[in-house]
């Protein structure tokens, strides 16, 4: 009855210029959100290069739900869910390595790597009404795949991933284009942190091009120091910008920012590559891509991007967001390489990525800082409600149809917040028809493909 009472109320919760604060502290609504938008519709799971060899695996989860991602000896990714089929413990506990089966320390269940049973000791203690076919690890129903991202939906039914996706697509495609090979490779593993905070603050700080000149003056004033003059992106003449996607895909557009160049994210802080290794790479992108499509990608600084509900691509690195409770997220935080770039390029990017990101680094620490305050200051409720106003007397409609305004509006909040309340309400309709106004941009080299298929 609780949860029902919430869900008629998320029309009132939520309002084009403002949230009420009760969205980041109810756990029923916490419940409600696994529900509804984690164990419903697409989720960002991991990347191919997590398991290059067949037996390759990394523990998951979609929303609340444990997921081990594993290569099979077939060469597909699978996702399977973590649990025993007999009495429900965990098959894996290890974060990632390599298996040929996952045995269940209970009672010894062993599964293949595509998650068949293969075997069930003292097997006489059941009849021929037993089916070992019938009892294996149950696989993500869906399962899909967009230029090395794997999703997975919880839910048989649905849109399809391509279409899920719409124009962040375009930006996915950017951010795989710097390499010459069109992949890149998360080898190098994965640094978390946790805060005690609802795990949309996360989600709505990445898209937040306000808070950098206060939360991160200090880093802002050392870059300016270095660099001699103001930087422009927080002034009135910035081209740089905030833009809705769509279907809550939102993103900082910093392509029109003069001198903006796919190594900025990582040389504001190591300096640029040598012009011998600087120039070898930019011809490797303009061979495989053709002169114009490489401009496109130089220019694009890698993207800095959210793909609803739980996925940021930030020049560098991909951001995982885990929901645990309420008041409690985990983030995962990826350095992406290049393939077939020069070494050096990869090196700046590590060690750009450390800078910033890394957990004595000089971004993260600041930022989850400003979660845990607001969490606190969200159980002042004399006056509950969350503004996301800004922008909104000066936002307009792109040529290509998008919304977009200055980089330091809160469009992008906007735009998450009203995909939160469709999903939440049940309202969401096709994406399709809510994507209908407008030409797109270029979209997609590569379609997505469904991996695994599941009766």
């Amino acid at each position: 009855m609780k949860n029902r009472a919430v869900r008629s109320d998320y029309g009132a919760l939520v309002e084009s210029d403002r949230v009420h604060s009760r969205v980041y502290t109810d756990a029923a609504i916490f419940a409600d959100e696994m529900a509804r938008i984690f164990h419903r519709g697409w989720v960002f799971v991991g990347h191919s290069s997590e398991v290059p060899g067949s037996g390759d695996f990394r523990l998951k989860r979609i929303g609340l739900q444990p997921v081990i991602m594993v290569r099979d000896q077939a060469g597909r990714v699978q996702l399977l869910l973590n649990r025993c089929r007999h009495r429900g413990a965990t098959v894996c506990e290890h974060e990632r390595g390599h298996a040929r089966a996952f045995r269940c320390a209970y009672h010894g269940w062993t599964y293949k790597l595509d998650g068949t049973l293969a075997r069930v000791p003292y097997p006489e203690g059941y009849d021929e009404s037993f089916r070992r076919e019938e009892f294996g690890l149950v696989r993500v129903p869906r399962v899909a795949e967009y230029r090395g991202f794997i999703f997975g939906s919880l839910s048989a039914v649905g849109i399809a991933l391509e279409e899920h996706l719409g124009r962040a697509r375009e930006q996915i495609d950017l951010f795989v284009e710097l390499s010459p090979e069109a992949e890149i490779d998360l080898s190098p593993g994965v640094q978390k942190y946790g805060f005690a905070g609802n795990w949309k603050l996360q989600v709505e700080n990445g898209m937040d091009g306000y808070h950098p000149p206060v939360v991160h003056q200090s880093i802002v004033e050392a870059i300016e120091r270095r660099l001699g003059r103001k930087l422009e992106t927080y002034t009135g003449q910035t081209k740089a910008m905030t833009r809705d996607l769509g279907d809550g895909h939102v993103m900082l557009d910093y392509r029109q920012c003069p001198g903006n160049r796919s190594l900025n994210m990582t040389t504001t802080y190591n300096g640029p590559p040598s012009n011998s290794f600087q120039g070898v790479f930019v011809d490797a992108i303009q061979r495989r891509y053709g002169e114009r499509r490489a401009a496109d990608i130089l220019q694009s600084s890698g993207t800095h991007l959210l793909v609803f509900p739980n996925l940021i691509i930030l020049g560098v690195q991909l951001r995982v967001i885990y929901p645990l409770s309420v008041d409690r997220t985990e983030v995962a935080v990826y350095p992406a390489l290049l393939r077939g770039v020069p070494e050096e390029i990869n090196h700046i990017r590590l060690r750009g990525h450390e800078a910033f990101f890394g957990a004595a680094g000089m971004g993260s620490p600041d930022d989850t800082e400003m979660f845990e305050r607001m969490q606190h200051g969200f159980a002042a409720t004399v006056e509950p409600w969350v503004m996301l106003a800004r922008g909104l007397n000066r936002q307009r409609t792109d040529v290509d149809g998008t919304t977009v305004s200055h980089i330091m509006d809160e469009i992008t909040q906007r735009a998450i917040w009203r995909r939160w309340k469709e999903l939440m309400t049940g309202e969401g309709g096709s994406a399709s028809a809510r994507r209908a106004s407008g030409p797109r941009r270029r979209i997609a080299t590569n379609g997505a493909r469904e991996l695994t298929h599941q009766s």
